[in-house]
């Protein structure tokens, strides 16, 4: 079923101070109180590591060296934050589970709402190394589906895995803020080229137009 292909995927690149902008601004709207809890931060580690200077007598010296750690522990705090902040803005909103899908941009790529109904159930499709990932959300009527995307999947790729998610907090769902975790994890079953052949078939069954939620989903944030 695969060729083997050499073709190189463009990368997509955004700027890194434009994603901790955005980041902040999502995070901001949702909890107001993040820039003091950052400054504060900032300034109680620092702090410390300049009473360390006086006591060892080189109170200049251990603020200098403090700088960078408190500025990671700023960092560190503001990325546990902003990723629940980021799924407290999108949860329960149509398309929610296809902006967290698409904030994978590494190894996945995502094809939102290939199926809607009139109740605004939907599917979402995901093509990585796993395979085929098909993410539903809505109702119960999305299982029916998720099975009528996956028989057209098959049709149009014979013989890939499919992977079939619901989102939702119910037995056997997979809540919103777990639900980037879990693709990821997925194990590896195709090698790069016929991950590449994959894609280039079912761009043929496309996908519908629909608006996603705004507001950047950090990449790597774990949430508790």
């Amino acid at each position: 079923m695969f060729k083997r292909k050499k073709s190189k995927e463009p990368k997509i690149k955004t700027p890194r101070f434009k994603t901790i902008r955005d980041a902040y601004a999502v995070t901001k709207s949702v909890k107001p109180w993040i820039g003091v809890v950052l400054i504060v931060t900032f300034l109680i580690v620092l702090a410390i590591g300049i009473t360390l200077g006086f006591i060892f007598d080189h109170p200049v010296y251990g603020g200098f060296v403090t700088i960078p750690v408190a500025v990671l522990a700023a960092m560190f705090l503001f990325t546990r934050v902003a990723g629940s902040a980021a799924y407290a803005n999108i949860e329960g909103q149509m398309g929610a589970g296809a902006s967290v899908l698409m904030a994978i941009r590494k190894g996945w790529t995502t094809t939102p709402a290939v199926a809607v109904n009139r109740q605004q159930d939907m599917v979402h499709r995901s093509v990585g190394r796993a395979g085929i990932v098909l993410t539903g959300e809505g109702g119960f009527a999305v299982r029916q589906m998720i099975q009528d995307e996956k028989k057209k999947a098959e049709r149009f790729a014979p013989g890939v895995p499919i992977t079939e998610i619901i989102v939702g907090d119910g037995d056997g769902q997979i809540s919103i803020r777990k639900l980037q975790k879990h693709v990821t994890k997925l194990p590896k079953k195709l090698s790069a080229h016929q991950m590449r052949e994959v894609r280039a078939r079912l761009k043929a069954v496309g996908g519908l137009s629909m608006p996603i939620p705004k507001g950047p989903m950090p990449k790597g944030i774990k949430i508790r």
